[in-house]
């Protein structure tokens, strides 16, 4: 396999990159989604959180202009691009809380206590909010230390959203009953397989469907510690029934895997989606693929794109610096050696991997070569989660900066003809 050939893979690669996050980032989906607005007297207020909110905050502010007559955005440490007429930003912790999380959103409370049934509220939600938007009974220290916990345990988001609510005064519903009798129209970008809107954010203004025992059953499964007063949230009743609340959801990881196959389509693949629902360890994921890539490295070639989405857990057991989609991406490797012509990639649409500054990796069928070179054991660099360390050393991540988007995560493994 020719060296042009291996970099004709890698244009194609970051051309489906940027075609994908292109089309996912939220702006013209909040537009339309704001034409359901009712048009009436009601004073309009605005709250934006999430990795994605600033972008989506000012896409509102585009729309609304003067009629915001106050608004919040609480987003990720980088993520704020401007000044927004009417409305204050703040930058706080993901994925633990910190302090400024836990300032922003007390911000966020004494403006929405003074909301009445004449007032409405535009609640912009996107992926992270659960981080970003916390008030709790427990203390700062002990919500990182759970936070810190869930993190490295290999539980799904859904798992961790589920108990991160019951630690919370905001989550699970609970924001929309404070708010009450003012109504909120909530626009949310989904990164939670399926759409669950109990589950993005934690669910701050949609009822909570989860139970008292599925939390004490992810305690149990997971191993994660808890004082005696946590323990006790786990039994706290939820909000229900919201009437205040009106919901759309404008973006899903399913259309970023629609642009992503187009526009391989129009490079010449024969693409395959092969799931939108990915949810396993991230280095299984990427065995995965570098044995699909083997197996059809053995066929007639012709050009392919196996494209998935979803959002894969790592299980932290080592002191190493990198994210699911790194992850992802180097345990391929060594199959990926044995089948010249064949790339994965695996990037998260939020441009952040894990506590990283990447958005995620891109190898081939000579990233294995090039390690070895630079003195690096793929099994060992995985045992130790260090994929960010290896794959900087050869070249490997893929850096896109903050997009302004938050729906989940696009894999893919391509063949060149």
């Amino acid at each position: 396999m020719s060296f042009m050939k291996v970099q004709q893979l890698h244009r194609d690669a970051h051309g489906m990159i940027d075609a994908a996050l292109e089309s996912a980032k939220p702006q013209s989906a909040v537009r339309k989604a704001l034409t359901a607005l009712p048009d009436d007297e009601k004073k309009l207020y605005l709250f934006a959180i999430g990795k994605a909110a600033w972008s989506m905050a000012k896409a509102a502010a585009d729309i609304l202009g003067d009629r915001i007559i106050e608004g919040i955005v609480i987003t990720k440490y980088g993520h704020v691009q401007g000044e927004l007429k009417n409305i204050t930003s703040y930058e706080a912790g993901h994925p633990i809380p910190d302090e400024n999380s836990l300032k922003a959103t007390r911000k966020a409370l004494e403006l929405s206590d003074c909301l009445t049934a004449d007032d409405r509220l535009v609640f912009l939600i996107s992926g992270g909010g659960s981080a970003l938007f916390e008030d709790s009974a427990l203390s700062l220290s002990e919500l990182r230390e759970i936070n810190r916990q869930l993190l490295v345990s290999g539980a799904d988001i859904v798992s961790m959203n589920t108990l991160r609510k019951r630690f919370s005064n905001v989550k699970g519903g609970q924001f929309a009953e404070r708010v009450k009798p003012a109504h909120i129209f909530s626009i949310v970008l989904s990164d939670v397989l399926g759409d669950r809107l109990d589950m993005i954010a934690s669910g701050p203004a949609y009822p909570d469907r989860s139970t008292s025992e599925e939390a004490k059953r992810i305690v149990t499964d997971y191993g994660i510690e808890l004082s005696e007063k946590a323990i006790e949230l786990l039994d706290k009743p939820m909000p229900q029934n919201l009437p205040n609340v009106t919901t759309e959801i404008v973006g899903s990881v399913r259309g970023l895997i629609a642009k992503a196959e187009a526009e391989a389509k129009a490079r010449g693949y024969e693409t395959i989606v092969l799931s939108d629902r990915v949810d396993c360890e991230a280095r299984e994921l990427g065995r995965f693929l570098g044995e699909l890539a083997e197996k059809k490295g053995c066929e007639k070639r012709r050009k392919f794109a196996f494209i998935l989405g979803g959002e894969t857990v790592v299980t932290v057991q080592g002191d190493g610096i990198g994210g699911r989609n790194q992850e992802i991406a180097l345990a391929s490797v060594p199959c990926l050696a044995n089948v010249p012509g064949s790339l994965v990639f695996s990037v998260g649409s939020d441009g952040t991997d894990g506590p990283t500054d990447a958005a995620g990796g891109i190898v081939d069928n000579t990233t294995l070569e090039k390690l070895v070179k630079a003195n690096f054991d793929v099994a060992d660099v995985l045992m130790r989660n260090d994929s960010y360390t290896a794959l900087k050393a050869v070249g490997g991540l893929i850096m896109t900066g903050p997009t302004g988007t938050n729906v989940n995560d696009l894999t893919c493994l391509m063949l060149s003809d």
